[in-house]
């Protein structure tokens, strides 16, 4: 059963990690906290305390429809997912293992859009396009912890497919509770350890040839671009968590559907075999969305990168994803619909009864 005290517990978490983050990385702090020129070699090197944000809104025609689209997608994120959370939470038909990780995704989705969606739409407001290095860094960290759980948690839910289908009368036993706990604990674990890894060596690196970030926010490559100094060491830490990040999950994605394909063609009825591919496509969908923008993102050689290819791929997985991620769990799921018409129907009950009582 969901308990949305352990989601408290999670962000107490995440509150403590960054701040031990940030004392960590209080050298670096202070070296920018000033602007300063050093000469080496007749060229000037300028090391200033803000990165300037090009963002989404470039072209001033189209930037107050582009704004409206953006901000209508951020509240029906967080209204999509904060209502596949309370219905997971409230129907007990959804006390289930799947559910329970849907749950913890839909939180995912809603804490790392809150970190870029908010500050974009403020500054375009505001008419400010600058972030502090705290800021970059703080943000950073958040996103890279949240997107790896992300990436975890999606690939160790098709184990959760696997023995469904596979395996379905042992499913109790597989998915009991401890499972599910040990399947979030690698998620977060996977996410907070690509936080720590990959954010002390990267805000690290002397970004002296250029400020002005051509992104919305503060991704790992355009970051990279930035920098002046040895990246050797980054490129590869970089590349070693990127291989964790997203192959090894891609595997067990890969091997879990591979078996269900081999069980689903050896099904004789008709019935079955359409119950099962209903039971895996809202998980496939998802992770071919969420994992072919990643893929481009973060594996591709810096040759095949531009500017612009990156804004619409990074665009597409952190801001459009966590709003389809549950639209295409509750459209294509009769169990969460079925969720939602009973909690409709109670509500206007007992607002039925309350008008008689009065």
């Amino acid at each position: 059963m969901l308990d949305i005290s352990h989601i408290n517990n999670v962000k107490t978490f995440l509150n403590n990690s960054l701040y031990l983050l940030q004392f960590s990385l209080t050298p670096h702090f202070s070296s920018y906290a000033f602007s300063y020129n050093n000469t080496m070699d007749g060229d000037n090197k300028t090391f200033l305390s803000d990165f300037t944000l090009t963002g989404l809104f470039t072209h001033s025609k189209a930037s107050g429809f582009l704004f409206s689209i953006i901000c209508a997608i951020f509240f029906m994120t967080m209204i999509a997912n904060g209502v596949m959370i309370f219905l997971i939470h409230i129907d007990p038909h959804l006390h289930t293992p799947m559910y329970f990780l849907l749950s913890h995704l839909s939180f995912i989705d809603m804490m790392y859009i809150s970190t870029i969606v908010p500050k974009m739409l403020v500054d375009y407001l505001m008419g400010k396009r600058t972030i502090s290095f705290i800021s970059c860094t703080a943000q950073y960290f958040l996103y890279m912890g949240f997107v790896g759980a992300e990436f975890f948690l999606l690939g160790l839910m098709a184990y959760d497919r696997y023995v469904a289908i596979c395996n379905p009368l042992r499913y109790p036993v597989l998915m009991n509770h401890r499972t599910c706990w040990m399947i979030l604990a690698s998620s977060w674990f996977g996410g907070a350890l690509d936080s720590f890894l990959l954010t002390p060596i990267t805000m690290s690196l002397p970004f002296c040839a250029s400020h002005k970030i051509d992104h919305f926010f503060c991704e790992a490559p355009t970051m990279l671009r930035l920098a002046c100094g040895d990246k050797a060491t980054y490129e590869m830490v970089m590349y070693i968590c990127c291989v964790i990040m997203l192959l090894i999950p891609f595997s067990v994605v890969i091997s879990s559907y591979a078996q269900i394909l081999i069980t689903v063609h050896q099904m004789k009825s008709e019935e079955g075999k359409k119950k099962a591919f209903a039971t895996c496509s809202s998980h496939i969908m998802v992770v071919t969305l969420f994992y072919g923008a990643a893929l481009y993102t973060y594996m591709l050689p810096q040759s095949y990168h531009t500017p612009t290819k990156d804004k619409v791929f990074s665009a597409f997985y952190t801001i459009l994803t966590p709003l389809l991620n549950p639209l295409i769990y509750s459209l294509r799921n009769t169990d969460v619909t079925g969720a939602l018409k009973r909690v409709l129907a109670r509500w206007r009950g007992l607002h039925c009864v309350t008008r008689e009582e009065f």
